[in-house]
């Protein structure tokens, strides 16, 4: 089992969840964050700490894609282990927003540490 980072990080990217992982497993995207699947441990801790209810366990149905998404884009952006003032400035105005991966989801890797 690992954690996954869904579609509803997408433009709220909180960061909360990074300054709390054990073994920095996350990678930050331009508008969102994924888990390196091969790096999490299962802890869990980052789970209640999203404030947008974005990251779950891939045990969880449906969420395939979201694995695979979190498993090849951990290999391309750059990892990040501390929050840094990336969350957006708009993020609250898009928290339980529908559609968020059609609408926003973009390739470019973010800054990192």
């Amino acid at each position: 089992m690992t954690y996954v980072v869904t579609d509803a990080c997408i433009r709220c990217k909180y960061m909360d969840c990074v300054e709390v992982c054990p073994v920095d497993c996350f990678y930050e995207g331009e508008n969102m964050l994924v888990i390196n699947p091969s790096e999490c441990i299962d802890c869990g801790v980052c789970e209640p700490e999203c404030p947008a209810e974005a990251i779950l366990p891939d045990t969880e149905s449906g969420l395939e894609q979201w694995l695979e998404l979190n498993n090849n884009f951990s290999a391309q952006w750059p990892n990040v282990t501390r929050n840094a003032g990336q969350t957006p400035e708009d993020a609250d105005a898009h928290k339980g927003e529908e559609g968020k991966f059609e609408k926003y989801f973009s390739p470019e890797p973010g800054k990192g540490d």
